[in-house]
């Protein structure tokens, strides 16, 4: 063992007290930082999950000046073939009013293949009453939310009477109802492709495809790839800019309230290794008399504050760490808050990634007391009382 090291384990273990309220500052700020990180790629994985996985990852629609996507087939084709696409959903969407027993509403009307739009939105998991995949095989039927079903007093086996100018009136069987949770189930209804198509009177055509990829991140490479076919194509990056809003707004303001806790107590470490040279000062002097070098005499006060950094962030990152865990166990009522438990996401790439952070800025901060202590005259460090 190296003289250096061994002095500054002298040093450390000699003093309980200061070692041990330096390790606990530093364990505490680590601990902050791996629970609340733990609670922000979390909420980032939930927010992720239960928006854009149930949002288009890219969005086919019509040329500017065009009402209708001709000859989707064709173009569905294309897409498929395009390295990274799942799935597509061609769609004829519209409004429309609908009518039951007195009560009118108006909303949208969204003809799908059933297959396709499941695929790419997972539709069918959203179902509490019927079937989704009953629009292929019956015709006239429609599915609705269920704050629609709500407002027009309608349930599944119901009729309800559609209408919009220039459009056919058509009278549709209720064959499902939906839930997302969302203010879309107000809004939003489900039609075969076909029955849409008849409807507003246009035939073998869509206004919009929806395609899922296998990752949602090349949302904008993949778009851009959509386009230079000669259509038009956007990212849901660019229809739903909000989600990064957030997610850049929450994670900014999380890592400046950890970054003025860990710089806290990096400014413990700094002050009781100060202390550390004050009290040491004699003897820093004893061993420069005896030959020790400079930078012998800054390498073992670096030594110090990389070691009461590594131990701190060691203990806080596994307490933070379980923590974590813990309470990401916990259940809370689904029915009330949309989720089964405390969203939390704990990796080991992030806790390995925090300790070494940590580690690197303790050394860092250890250099001015190291540096302070190799600036120090051995005559009068020896002669100090």
């Amino acid at each position: 063992m190296h003289y250096e090291l061994f002095i500054a384990l002298r040093h450390i273990k000699s003093r309980h007290r200061q070692t041990a309220l330096s390790i606990g500052a530093i364990g505490i700020a680590v601990m902050i930082i791996v629970f609340s990180n733990a609670f922000m790629t979390g909420f980032t994985e939930e927010l992720y999950s239960s928006t854009v996985d149930n949002l288009p990852h890219v969005t086919i629609s019509p040329e500017e000046g065009e009402e209708h996507i001709h000859l989707y087939r064709n173009l569905m084709a294309q897409v498929n073939g395009i390295e990274g696409v799942v799935a597509t959903s061609p769609s004829l969407e519209g409004e429309a009013s609908f009518r039951y027993k007195g009560n009118t509403q108006n909303a949208y009307i969204k003809g799908i293949i059933p297959e396709n739009e499941d695929a790419v939105l997972h539709t069918s998991e959203d179902m509490v009453h019927g079937d989704l995949f009953e629009l292929a095989c019956s015709k006239n039927t429609i599915i609705i939310g269920d704050d629609l079903a709500e407002e027009l007093n309608v349930d599944v086996t119901d009729v309800v009477d559609i209408s919009f100018p220039a459009a056919s009136p058509l009278s549709l069987t209720v064959v499902g109802i939906y839930d997302t949770g969302l203010p879309v189930d107000k809004v939003l209804t489900y039609t075969s492709l076909t029955t849409a198509q008849d409807f507003y009177d246009t035939s073998n055509v869509i206004n919009s495809m929806s395609v899922r990829l296998e990752d949602y991140n090349e949302d904008v490479a993949i778009a851009s790839t959509i386009k230079e076919k000669g259509y038009s194509a956007s990212g849901w990056t660019a229809t739903n800019p909000e989600i990064l809003q957030t997610i850049a707004i929450e994670g900014t303001g999380n890592n400046i309230m950890l970054g003025f806790i860990l710089l806290i107590a990096c400014f413990g470490v700094v002050s009781t290794l100060n202390m550390v040279v004050l009290e040491k000062t004699k003897e820093i002097g004893i061993l420069m008399a005896m030959g020790a070098k400079v930078s012998s005499i800054r390498k073992i006060f670096i030594l110090e504050s990389g070691i009461l950094g590594l131990l701190g962030a060691t203990a806080g990152a596994s307490l933070g760490a379980l923590m974590a865990m813990a309470i990401g166990s916990y259940p809370v009522p689904a029915d009330v808050y949309g989720i089964d438990s405390i969203p939390v996401a704990v990796y080991l790439s992030d806790v390995l990634l925090t300790i070494s952070v940590v580690f690197l800025l303790n050394l860092l901060a250890g250099t001015y007391p190291a540096h302070h202590a190799a600036k120090l005259d051995p005559v009068e460090s020896i002669a100090t009382r």
